[in-house]
């Protein structure tokens, strides 16, 4: 299944590149892949979401190799605000315009926002003026020095929240989400990973500060 041929994939780089995917209303999509697989989960962030659905895009895959990272899902209102915040939020990433599909192949009539993957060099170079030292004000006790990484594993918690968001998306979901999903070795999918450690992430509840956003 093809990308639409009207819109080819391209970077996000400036405030006025999410403008110009402005449906005629004023809204943005965003592609929603982890935590906010859960519509519970995305209107604790966006309060003003509408049209939660779900969608197909391929030539992508799933990848757990960022070290604290969100991701976001469809319908934002409020450019003027939501949008300066997100892009602070998820700086780390890549931005990209995609055009997701619906499950019978129709095209999205406006782009979409993705966050993708990007490498510590990458974002050094076009995204964080401050410079490493700054930036690391927020890693540094927890002595990370590496955003982007193929050895980390997925926090157990945020992974058992993703799961059970595309759970309750329905089975074809799931199964996509258990069978595309990698972690950072881009080999091992996460059902291969719930193979090995059996059901002890499944059986592991948020803190309580977490209760609402990570529930599932």
């Amino acid at each position: 299944m093809a990308m639409a041929k009207t819109l080819p994939i391209h970077d996000l780089t400036h405030l006025s590149d999410f403008d110009a995917l402005l449906s005629a209303d004023d809204y943005i999509s965003i592609c929603g892949y982890g935590s906010l697989l859960s519509e519970r989960s995305a209107r604790s962030t966006f309060p003003n979401l509408v049209n939660f659905r779900i969608a197909r895009l391929t030539g992508f895959r799933r990848l757990f190799n960022a070290v604290g990272a969100l991701f976001f899902t469809h319908g934002v209102a409020n450019i003027k605000t939501e949008i300066p915040a997100f892009i602070e939020r998820e700086r780390e990433y890549r931005f990209l315009a995609v055009v997701p599909q619906s499950l019978d192949g129709k095209p999205f009539t406006n782009p979409a926002v993705l966050c993708a993957s990007y490498s510590d060099e990458e974002f050094f170079k076009f995204k964080c003026t401050e410079g490493k030292e700054k930036y690391f004000e927020r890693y540094g006790k927890y002595k990370i020095h590496k955003i982007w990484r193929d050895d980390v594993l997925p926090c157990r918690v945020y992974l058992r929240h993703c799961a059970l968001g595309a759970k309750s998306l329905g089975e074809e979901v799931y199964n996509n989400f258990l069978d595309h999903t990698f972690l950072g070795d881009r080999k091992t999918t996460i059902r291969q990973y719930f193979e090995k450690v059996g059901s002890k992430i499944m059986e592991e509840e948020p803190p309580q500060s977490l209760k609402t956003r990570y529930g599932g």
